[in-house]
This record gives structure tokens, sequence and C-alpha cells, in this order.
């Protein structure tokens, strides 16, 4: 398997780096490196009038914070790509911790499916932010495609978002 994800990595890097991409993709990657894009736009929206839709997008924060960051990745402990392959140059600082699962890509579509799931107009533009993060951290070489793809998953957004529907009931809020 970690050949196939080689060929993908290597690939991006021999037909797609360019000067635009090595400029832009690192700012993408970087708005997300500790969730700081969905944090904010979580705050925002619980300043508003669609308070538990950021409610939701909360939930979906600390729930992928939990289950990617607290038990997956030291669970799996798996190397990143780069340092295997040493002969690619990075252009952002090496993450220091475990590759699986990508939690910028885990964060970004947990807040996306959150947004969905809460009926906000906001899921689409999220998600393609959402795609074009987990694409940065492929073309960035510090994440293995299934490192990303895992971290596609919709669940913790849709768990978030039902949650937050369970606390929202039961605080008798409409």
């Amino acid at each position: 398997m970690e050949s196939v994800e080689f060929a993908i990595l290597d690939w991006i890097q021999q037909h797609l780096r360019c000067g635009f991409l090595d400029t832009v993709l690192p700012a993408v990657s970087w708005i997300c490196n500790h969730g700081e894009v969905w944090i904010i736009l979580a705050a925002v929206l619980l300043r508003k009038r669609d308070r538990w839709v950021g409610v939701s997008v909360a939930l979906a924060l600390v729930l992928d914070l939990v289950c990617c960051n607290l038990i997956l990745k030291p669970l799996v402990d798996r190397v990143r790509p780069f340092a295997v392959n040493t002969a690619v140059e990075l252009l952002t600082a090496p993450p220091l911790d475990a590759s699986f699962p990508s939690g910028h890509t885990a964060a970004s579509f947990a807040a996306a499916f959150a947004l969905k799931a809460s009926g906000s107009r906001l899921w689409e533009p999220a998600l393609v932010l959402a795609a074009a993060i987990a694409f940065s951290r492929l073309y960035l070489y510090v994440h293995w495609p299934s490192d990303v793809l895992f971290g596609a998953g919709t669940a913790l957004g849709y768990a978030g978002a039902w949650l937050a529907g369970r606390f929202r009931h039961r605080l008798g809020h409409s």
C-alpha cells in the first residue's frame, strides 16, 4: 500500500508543483494548523442568530480533537511520508506529531458536514475549503493519501450536529 501512496504523492510533486501552488497551499494549510479557521467560524456563528449551527461546528471540532488527536494519532503512531522519503523539499515546517489521520482534513470535513447537517448554506463553501486543505496536506508531503482519505470522514460533523440538536431539545430551545 505504501508504494501506491508514494506514487500518488510523487506524482503530485512531479506534475503539479509550481510557484503559485508553492505559495498558496502552505497558506491554505496554515489557516487550519490548529483548526483556527473552523474555531473562528464556530465562534462567529455562536454570536449570531444561528448559534446552534455554531454549537454544532464546535461540538464536531471537539469530537474531532478527541477522536483524531487524542486517540487515533497516538494509537496508530504512523510516520509521515517526508520522514521516509527524505529527498522531498518541504515547503512548511515538518509536523512533529503522528501522521494518521490528517487532523487538518478531519477538522475541516467535520466542520463542513456539521454545517450541512445543521442546514447552513455555508456548508458548500466550507466543503470547498475543506477539500483545498486536504489537498494541501498531500501537496506539502506531510500526509499519506490514506491519512487524508480517512480524515475526510463525515461522521464527526453529523455527530456534532446531532449532539447540538439533543442539547437544544433538552434546553427547550426551538
